[in-house]
């Protein structure tokens, strides 16, 4: 594909970062990528630090992405960064991501786009603009079996969509652990880093992307009812949204931190009018067709398996029952933004599941998305448009 690993450069996953190590591992997995230089805090001496605990060079370790855009450019072709991976909290998407583009280097951004909807129209614009790589890590759209249903359902199988149920209860945030030193429930429910939603913004947008990757249906209005059940909260915590397609059809969305108990089993069941289907990342292996005068249909992930789709076996890592978890499901977005980079950099048009990942329009829904839910949850009118 090439002679040369494609160099990645990080914004962000320095210590107490749980997202920085996910997009390390899921960008190694496949060979293709290597981590070549990173700005990993704003504090510079814990920048060194994680540098130090990744073997990186002390000259690739940078004291803000600021100066890491500035001398990376300097370098020769063949050893500068190809593109940034940023994983920092949302309010510093947005600058490093343009700043990113606009210095020549194609960007993976983790979700949410950005910090307002107003930012995505404007980094969306950039990303245009630069005809450069983007990619949002929606990471539920890599695994093989929502390819499968998302396959299933285009090619006519359920029939005409008339309902969808999407569903993602964490327990987490249960209690103000945002009040102790745990970093990641400390940035997700303050509104100057995560936003005007925590709940909505954070898991809510993973389930309302989920919906309509797999249907192909795009959202047309919304009505959601918001709540902070945790005393002392700021940004909501729990939180159900009622939705309409551009077909007619129906859906429903709950994200919720307060499911005492619950891990992070996402969930998803879509009904036609000739059968239906339902994926739940705990059993992330299987997806199951019901037809209403027929035995369900049980399908299952394998590398040796015949009857799965392209899309989905382009995806596979593994043969039959051995699970393929989260971890595959990120790599499987790097490695098809991967090989796209490396098919447009030789002159090749990239093969249509190469082509399979998360960018700039997802990020502009998902950030609408957010927006209209909280418009909503505010109003009395309740129902609001769905507009980009």
């Amino acid at each position: 594909m090439s002679d040369k690993k494609l160099k990645m450069g990080m914004i962000g996953g320095g210590p107490g970062s749980f997202i920085g190590a996910v997009h390390r591992i899921s960008a190694a997995m496949d060979g293709l990528i290597e981590l070549a230089a990173g700005a990993f805090s704003s504090n510079p001496e814990k920048s060194q630090q994680t540098g130090r605990e990744l073997f990186l060079p002390a000259g690739r370790v940078y004291a803000s992405y600021d100066e890491m855009f500035e001398k990376e450019k300097q370098l020769p072709e063949d050893e500068r960064i190809d593109f940034v991976a940023i994983v920092t909290p949302n309010h510093v998407h947005f600058d490093p991501a343009v700043k990113a583009l606009k210095s020549g280097f194609h960007v993976v951004l983790d979700k949410p786009m950005t910090f307002t909807y107003e930012e995505a129209k404007e980094l969306a614009k950039t990303i245009e603009e630069t005809g450069l790589l983007f990619c949002l890590t929606h990471t539920y759209t890599g695994y093989p079996m929502v390819k499968e249903a998302k396959h299933l359902i285009k090619s006519g199988v359920l029939g005409k969509i008339r309902k969808i149920y999407v569903e993602y209860p964490q327990g987490w945030l249960w209690t103000d652990l945002e009040n102790t030193d745990y970093k990641q429930a400390k940035w997700r429910t303050d509104p100057k880093q995560s936003g005007i939603a925590n709940c909505m913004g954070d898991i809510g947008t993973h389930a309302f992307n989920l919906a309509e990757y797999i249907s192909g249906l795009k959202t047309t209005k919304l009505c959601a009812d918001l709540n902070i059940v945790v005393n002392g909260r700021t940004l909501d915590d729990d939180g159900a949204v009622l939705l309409k397609y551009d077909n007619g059809a129906s859906g429903v969305l709950m994200a919720s931190q307060i499911a005492t108990g619950s891990e992070n089993n996402i969930k998803i069941r879509v009904f036609g009018e000739k059968a239906g289907l339902e994926w739940e990342q705990d059993n992330a292996n299987t997806l199951i067709v019901r037809h209403p005068e027929a035995p369900a249909q049980i399908y299952r992930t394998g590398g040796n398996i015949p009857y799965l789709s392209p899309a989905a076996m382009e995806n596979l890592r593994t043969p039959g029952g051995h699970p393929e978890g989260y971890l595959e499901a990120f790599a499987n977005l790097y490695r098809n933004f991967a090989r796209t980079l490396y098919a447009k950099r030789k002159g090749e048009v990239p093969k249509p599941e190469w082509l399979d990942f998360p960018g700039a329009e997802d990020g502009l829904r998902g950030m609408a998305f957010v927006e209209h839910v909280v418009k909503s949850a505010k109003s009395e009118q309740k129902w609001t448009t769905f507009e980009l």
